[in-house]
């Protein structure tokens, strides 16, 4: 009997933001398509088919689309080594080649710009100094109109820029389309960095569980521990999974889940979750959560899906986008066409000029492409401190916060404990008071304890800690 399935797939090389939500929109309207969502921030492509004897078929149709609208991006399975693809860098060889090309090109319209060469001189300086930047763009442009994907933004540069070489406009058409390159090169900078940000905060998933058996303790993928399994967990290790602990105590660092900077103490028949460091204590923990379940695994899923929670204001854009570059085209061509035929006087070189400025200030990506990638890096520079943010709708919801109430410690302040005043009594002295009090927290290792022995700035002689505890419970 056939049912749904959930396919997911990588787009490598995906850098847009507003072809990213062209391909979102166009693999939902495939015909056994009843879910597709296009994350942004992980590349990943998830699509619910519904009916895996027809899962090829729609595989084949959205390999179809992504060709079509970005003949770049390779499809990658999600499966395929994970890490690799979150750290591949857009600034491996090919981005480099790219950055000297637009420097050459830089170089060679300074120069045109700068000194008087003869004419025929100055234009091939322009022409190649133009090839070099604006190749790119020009070759999408050629494979979009032959998909029939013509109203875009690399097609509205193209016509912009080789109708200023037609009416002489050359300084005009290389340094539109310099300016484009290098505003297109700093926001893929900005996306990798934004996505290795969010990368990182996705760091929190333990690499393995210490299964424990009859026949001893075997490291395993906390995916294949049941509910009922007992773990251990060893100092320094990641908690992998929620569960009672049934035997052992110890200091667990809680930041990576709560914020919380002071360390917060577990021991036997306390539930701890997935995602925790265990500090200093041997833990043996009965599982509770299977992986899928765990808390660890909810927050990389909605770290991971942060930017299907898309704002407004982003909804709008991307049903505003649809629009926006076909009526741009239809209105700069009655702009260059209308007022030659019906103003007395008017210069049809003029109003064309006027219509290819039009065309490159219109151009969709100060619109269309900022907005989504606004939110996406202020998803992606929260990520960097260590701030998970849901989605974009919650973060425009900040634009109406009013009040905001702090936890103070690991909020406002570091946790860092100080001695800052001993006040003594019963005829004991400062100096003795810090000396016990350090003796007594001598082996503990808490931060409050580990601050009264930095006060004491004495070496502590453990050994007179049975004495000391003795002397001061008599007393």
């Amino acid at each position: 009997m056939s049912s749904n399935i959930k396919k997911e797939v990588i787009l490598e090389g995906l850098n847009c933001a507003h072809c990213a939500s062209k391909i979102e929109h166009e693999v939902t309207g495939l015909e056994n398509v009843t879910f597709a969502h296009l994350d942004f921030i992980s590349k990943k492509l998830t699509i619910d088919i519904k009916n895996d004897d027809h899962a090829n078929h729609t595989m084949h149709g959205v390999t179809k689309i992504v060709h079509k609208l970005e003949p770049d991006v390779k499809i990658i399975d999600k499966d395929a080594d994970k890490k690799e693809k979150l750290e591949r860098l857009e600034t491996s060889n090919e981005k480099k080649q790219e950055l000297y090309r637009i420097g050459i090109g830089a170089f060679l319209f300074a120069l045109a710009l700068i000194f008087n060469f003869s004419p025929n001189i100055e234009l091939a300086l322009y022409l190649i100094a133009y090839v070099l930047v604006g190749i790119e763009v020009l070759i999408k442009s050629a494979k979009n109109i032959k998909r029939g994907q013509v109203f875009d933004e690399n097609f509205l540069m193209t016509i912009a820029t080789i109708g200023a070489f037609a009416i002489k406009e050359y300084p005009e058409a290389v340094a539109v389309m310099l300016f484009y390159q290098i505003g297109e090169f700093f926001q893929g900078l900005a996306v990798n960095r934004s996505r290795k940000s969010i990368a990182d905060l996705m760091d929190i998933k333990p690499e393995f569980a210490n299964f424990k058996t009859k026949h001893g303790v075997t490291k395993v993928s906390p995916e294949k521990v049941k509910i009922g399994d007992i773990i251990i967990v060893k100092p320094g290790e990641k908690v992998p999974l929620d569960g009672i602990v049934t035997k052992g105590t110890s200091m667990v660092e809680t930041s990576a889940l709560t914020g919380e900077s002071v360390p917060k103490r577990i021991s036997e028949g306390q539930e701890i979750l997935s995602g925790f460091i265990n500090i200093n204590g041997l833990l043996t923990i009965s599982v509770t959560k299977e992986f899928k379940d765990s808390t660890v695994s909810k927050i990389l899923d909605l770290v991971q899906n942060a930017s299907s929670r898309k704002s407004q204001t982003e909804n709008f854009i991307t049903k505003f986008a649809r629009y926006y570059t076909p009526t741009v085209v239809i209105i700069a061509a009655l702009l260059a066409i209308l007022p030659p035929l019906l103003l007395t006087g008017a210069n049809f070189s003029d109003w064309l000029y006027r219509a290819l400025v039009f065309l490159v200030i219109s151009c969709p990506c100060a619109l269309v492409v900022s907005i989504p990638l606004g939110f996406f890096g202020g998803i992606g520079t929260a990520s960097k401190h260590g701030i998970l943010i849901k989605g974009s709708n919650y973060l425009e919801a900040l634009n109406n916060v009013e009040v905001i109430v702090f936890d103070k410690t690991g909020t406002l302040t570091k946790g860092v404990f100080k001695v800052t005043e001993v006040n003594p009594a019963n005829d004991f002295t400062k100096d003795e008071i810090l000396e016990y009090a350090a003796l007594a927290e001598s082996y503990s290792n808490h931060p409050i304890a580990e601050s009264i022995q930095k006060a004491y700035q004495k070496e502590i002689k453990k050994i007179q800690l049975p004495i000391i505890v003795k002397f001061l419970v008599t007393d």
